[in-house]
């Protein structure tokens, strides 16, 4: 695979134009929810949208039913934010012991792992354990960014970084490039809901 500036602008390029509003709407979307805006569901819910029906026309149906997890879980994150607090309030942040985060981790690589081998043993899927991984976990992160737990930012900054690897053995020129701009936004949320968890 060549990787140049060259190679990411016609990849970019080639990219068709529903892709590129799926794109900035989901940049926006991670802004937004550093920010913890509103308005970031929104914006999560139309690229989702979007991205499921583009993964399906293309018989992507994984990442098709992932993508419409995600908008699920965008009207699920929006109803959570807006009055999911102890008394009807908006949802504040919190944190998760170590202990926690250990067995969630822990029935993650488990999930991942049975996933994987099933879809390596039984269909022709590429870097099966990889995929499998970067979507079990993407399904956990998701889950905890609507429940504003602010590990979640952690877990995004691993499942992107893996999400780099397994596009760079696929090719995929330009969504290595978006999920490098991911990784540094996830690292970006992590620092905003920290220091808001501190002084809250």
């Amino acid at each position: 695979m060549t990787f140049s500036p060259q190679s990411i602008l016609d990849s970019f390029y080639a990219m068709p134009m529903w892709e590129v509003i799926a794109v900035v709407f989901g940049i926006a979307y991670i802004l937004l929810a550093a920010k913890e805006s509103l308005w970031t569901w929104l914006f999560a819910f139309i690229g989702t949208l979007i991205y499921t029906i583009l993964f399906w026309q293309s018989a992507l149906l994984s990442s098709s039913l992932l993508n419409f997890y995600y908008m699920g879980m965008a009207i699920y994150g929006f109803i959570l934010w807006r009055s999911g607090g102890k008394h009807g309030e908006e949802l504040e942040i919190t944190q998760w012991s170590v202990k926690k985060n250990i067995l969630l981790i822990s029935s993650g690589f488990i999930i991942a792992t049975i996933i994987g081998y099933l879809s390596d043993t039984y269909t022709d899927a590429q870097f099966a354990y990889l995929d499998t991984f970067v979507m079990v976990f993407s399904v956990i992160a998701t889950w905890m960014l609507a429940n504003k737990v602010l590990e979640n930012w952690i877990y995004w900054i691993v499942v992107d970084s893996a999400a780099v690897v397994l596009y760079w053995q696929s090719g995929y020129i330009a969504t290595i490039v978006l999920f490098v701009l991911y990784v540094v936004l996830a690292f970006y949320g992590y620092a905003t809901w920290r220091k808001a968890y501190r002084e809250a």
